[in-house]
């Protein structure tokens, strides 16, 4: 759980392989619970908080110590639902919930095809999704009890999952 208990509303990061449906879930969730969407990626952009451009992976370079200190006062307030692909950098004491979302491979494929992934961007991410690179990524940066991983491969599963996390934000008590 995280340390920081003067906050009144939770921090929720959702993590997953890139197409696991993130955005989409977090963009739900926050229009369902009112809680804020802080999209890394786009934040990554629009701020510049980036060291250049990989060519290979076609994707900006993050500088995560400027991602996290852009992100600092926001997130000691409380009440964000965080969106990105990776979780090892943030500060433990961020989130009370980490939520990992996982689709099948052929699924996943689908998707990021549809999205121009080719070459090994596109074999990287579905070997990512293969071993579970994110959902071991986070247990092993975040105590077990708050992290959960969530099927996302229909509508259905979104559907159900945005519920279950509104559920979980409405019970959430700050002294827990």
């Amino acid at each position: 759980m995280a340390k920081d208990r003067e906050r009144k509303r939770p921090n929720i990061l959702v993590t997953g392989t890139p197409g696991t449906g993130k955005t989409t879930t977090a963009s739900a969730l926050a229009e369902a619970s009112q809680l804020r969407h802080v999209s890394v990626g786009d934040l990554v952009r629009d701020k510049g908080l980036h060291d250049g451009w990989d060519d290979q992976l076609e994707c900006h370079v993050v500088n995560e110590d400027l991602v996290c200190d852009e992100l600092e006062d926001v997130m000691e307030q409380g009440g964000n639902i965080v969106d990105y692909h990776g979780c090892d950098f943030f500060p433990e004491r961020w989130f009370d919930l980490v939520v990992v979302l996982q689709t099948d491979n052929t699924i996943l494929y689908d998707r990021l095809s549809k999205r121009g992934y080719t070459g090994s961007k596109l074999s990287n991410n579905i070997e990512c999704e293969i071993f579970r690179v994110l959902l071991e990524e986070a247990k092993e940066s975040y105590p077990q009890d708050i992290v959960l991983a969530l099927k996302s491969d229909t509508v259905d599963n979104i559907d159900s999952n945005v519920a279950t996390l509104t559920e979980w934000v409405r019970q959430w008590n700050p002294t827990s």
